[in-house]
Parts: C-alpha cells; structure tokens; sequence
C-alpha cells in the first residue's frame, strides 16, 4: 500500500501507534487520531468511552484538546485510524471541531484496521460547514 504523497508517511503511523491505548468497553471500537499543526507538531488522541454511552469523547476531540492546550489553533493535516475494514471518516461532531481550525482544504486521510487509506479534504467532509466567519 501506498501512502498519499500529500501525507506525511508517519502522520498515519502516529494515529495507528496510539489506536490500542483508546478506552472502548463498550464498543469495542477504537479509534486513533494525529494532527499535525502549521507549526509542524504533531498531536494524538484515543477515543474513551464510558457508561453514560453518548457522552465519551472522540479521538480527533482528544487531539484538538491537546493541540489547545498546547496554545496551537492551525491544523495543517489529519490522519484518523480506525476499527473497520473500510477507512473511517471522523464523525459529524468532529468534523466541525476539526473545521473550527483547519481551512477547507486541510486534507484528512483516514486508515482503515487492513491499511486502505482514503484522502478527503475538510470541505469535501463537511460542505457548506459552519464557520467562525458566520459569527462575525
């Protein structure tokens, strides 16, 4: 398999290096996510469930925080693993957390457990996507 040339080749590695430490009892669904930043750091985060089920946090959530609190707002790219056979978009909710810092055309690459890699760009994900600019 061949990774995208506009992928940074251990973005994906990033994401599938942390994707056993995610917390998922319930589901049994786990789920790894890196974001590189403009700056050209690379933040991770694992999904982590609990038992008022809809109530976890993602792993593409687990990221952003990190990113946050490292005082960094640019994302630059996105790589997201998951449990699945088939590559796993991140979901709605993150995806308009992952547009609250990334232009449209941030591209977010996504594993699936078997290496098929499938390459979208945040505006491709997320059309007509709310913005900050809509609060202005």
């Amino acid at each position: 398999m061949s990774l995208p040339t506009s992928v940074r080749p251990s973005l994906l590695d990033d994401a599938a290096k942390i994707q056993d430490k995610a917390y998922a009892p319930y589901s049994n669904f786990r789920v790894g996510a890196a974001i590189r930043t403009t700056s050209g750091a690379i933040y991770t985060g694992v999904n982590v469930e609990n038992a008022a089920y809809p109530e976890g946090t993602c792993a593409e959530a687990g990221a952003i925080a990190a990113m946050v609190l490292a005082g960094e707002t640019e994302i630059a790219e996105v790589a997201v693993i998951g449990d699945s056979d088939e590559p796993v978009p991140p979901c709605g909710g993150c995806r308009q957390k992952i547009r609250e810092f990334a232009g449209p055309e941030v591209q977010v690459s996504m594993m699936s457990r078997t290496g098929k890699v499938l390459t979208m760009t945040v505006g491709e994900l997320l059309p007509g996507a709310f913005t900050p600019d809509h609060m202005d």
